[in-house]
C-alpha cells in the first residue's frame, strides 16, 4: 500500500496550537472544558490539547480517556468479541462543556458511539467535536466543531495518524490500495 505524508509533525504541532486557541476562543474561555480522548490516538490529542491551554491560559482541563467498543453499532457484523479497554472520565459530566477528541473523522459512526457513551456517564451542556483530520464520506449527519486539516478522500484510500505515543513518531499519512470497508 503506497503512503503519502499529508500532515508533518510540525505541521501537526501547528495544528494542535490552532485548535487549541479556537476552543478557547469559541467557549470564553476554559472554565467548565472536560477533553474526552477517543481512545486509541484521540487520547494523547486530548492530552496535548489540554498542556497547549494550561500553557497559554494557566488552566488546567481534565482529559478523559473514552471507549466505545461496546457502543459499536457493527457489533453483529463483526463476528468476534469487541476489545474493550478502560474508559476514565475525570470528573461528573453533568453541566460540562465536553470536547470529544479523535484523529481521523470518516463515516461518523464512531463519533454517534462516543456520544451514547457520553450520555451514560451524565448530561453535559454541549458536546463538541474536535478530529484532527476530516476525510469526509459521512454516512451519518456528524460534523466537527473543530478540524485541524480536511483531507478529502477517495474510498480506496485511508488516513492513518501516528502519533509518538502510540507509534513512535507524529505524522499523518494517506494510504493508496486495497483498503478495507469502514
Amino acid at each position: 500500500m503506497a503512503e503519502k505524508v499529508i500532515m508533518t509533525a510540525a505541521e501537526m504541532g501547528r495544528a494542535l496550537s490552532r485548535l487549541a486557541h479556537e476552543v478557547v476562543e469559541r467557549n470564553g474561555g476554559a472554565a467548565g472544558l472536560v477533553f474526552l480522548g477517543m481512545r486509541t490516538r484521540g487520547v494523547p490529542l486530548a492530552q496535548r490539547l489540554a498542556a497547549r491551554i494550561k500553557d497559554f491560559e494557566g488552566v488546567d482541563i481534565p482529559v478523559g480517556a473514552l471507549d466505545i467498543g461496546l457502543y459499536r453499532d457493527d457489533l453483529s457484523n463483526l463476528g468476534v468479541q469487541p476489545k474493550v479497554q478502560r474508559t476514565d472520565i475525570p470528573q461528573d459530566l453533568f453541566g460540562k462543556d465536553i470536547v470529544l477528541v479523535d484523529d481521523v473523522l470518516y463515516t461518523g459512526r464512531s463519533i454517534r458511539a462516543a456520544m451514547d457513551a457520553i450520555i451514560d456517564f451524565g448530561r453535559p451542556r454541549t458536546i463538541q467535536l474536535l478530529v484532527l483530520v476530516d476525510r469526509g464520506h459521512r454516512e451519518l449527519p456528524i460534523r466537527a466543531d473543530y478540524v485541524g486539516k480536511n483531507i478529502p478522500t477517495s474510498l480506496q484510500e485511508e488516513v492513518q495518524v501516528r502519533l509518538e505515543e502510540v507509534d513512535g513518531q507524529d505524522e499523518a499519512v494517506l494510504m493508496r490500495g486495497e483498503v478495507k470497508a469502514p
